[in-house]
């Protein structure tokens, strides 16, 4: 995974060492938090255009983050991203695939903890896969264990779409991705959190009230759209934005940064009833 470009710090976490780098400066304060073999650099580009100070965290065995001997489960994973949000005092937080898995966990202990949500590419949330994406992952575990860069390389590229793969930004993004996760722990997480899944029941979801931005992609087998539509059915007060294939931060680079910075510009609507729930909720697809 490519290395940070500022000074990151360290924080005590609740089982071991967790990396964070903060920039930007005032309110609100947002958390971005990457998913399965990403990094600090590669959550920076949905943070383009937000405004306020950025936190950016990693997940136990990614980056300088310790990989404790604990298992590898999404509790723990949320674990680390509350320890980061409260440090920081995160008010909104932005997460991607295993990160927004650890969001879902988060939340559904503590359904009001920020005022705004953001959920990238949302990986199953409370149904085992049955596909053969996990065994992929074994694969590339296997790999990573194995320092292989040039296999890495390739398996990453694999995953890209068939109309970029072949584009140098993407080739020499692979390339760094298999440097930086040769040989490091992210092994032990490509072994079991796919595997894994944030909640054992989704409506827990339906106590978040909080106003949230579901982004999904068609043709990404890894993130089927149709789990968007399903996490974005859950929330009371969603937007769900299911986006043409072509990659997140390759083709639709310049649309995401439009979504999330206009959705986390936005003031917190004074919305809610005196029953505590919002009195409206939203549902915007647009594909």
């Amino acid at each position: 995974m490519r290395r940070p470009t500022r000074p990151t710090s360290l924080l005590a976490g609740p089982t071991g060492a967790i990396e964070y780098l903060t920039v930007g400066q005032g309110k609100p304060t947002t958390l971005f938090a990457h998913g399965l073999t990403g990094s600090i650099s590669t959550t920076r580009p949905f943070a383009s255009g937000v405004h306020g100070a950025r936190t950016f965290l990693s997940f136990r065995g990614h980056g300088a983050s310790e990989a404790p001997e604990t298992d590898w489960t999404y509790p723990a994973l949320a674990a680390e991203l509350r320890a980061v949000a409260d440090h920081v005092a995160a008010t909104r937080c932005l997460g991607v695939s295993m990160g927004a898995g650890a969001l879902c966990t988060l939340l559904a202990r503590t359904p009001h903890r920020f005022d705004r949500l953001v959920f990238v590419l949302p990986t199953p949330v409370d149904r085992r896969r049955t596909d053969g994406v996990p065994g992929r992952f074994l694969a590339l575990a296997d790999l990573v264990d194995a320092h292989d860069r040039a296999g890495i390389t390739g398996l990453l590229l694999a995953e890209q779409p068939a109309d970029i793969r072949d584009e140098p930004v993407v080739r020499r993004w692979a390339a760094e991705q298999a440097s930086f996760l040769a040989g490091t722990p992210v092994s032990r997480a490509l072994r079991t959190v796919p595997f894994e899944v944030p909640l054992t029941d989704r409506e827990v979801l339906r106590a978040v009230t909080t106003p949230a931005l579901v982004i999904g992609q068609e043709g990404d087998d890894v993130h089927p759209a149709d789990v968007a539509r399903d996490l974005a059915a859950e929330l009371p007060n969603a937007e769900l934005e299911i986006l043409p294939p072509g990659g997140v931060l390759w083709g639709h680079r310049a649309r995401v940064r439009e979504l999330v910075s206009t959705f986390l510009a936005d003031p917190v609507p004074p919305c809610e009833s005196s029953s505590g729930a919002f009195e409206s909720s939203s549902r915007h697809e647009h594909a």
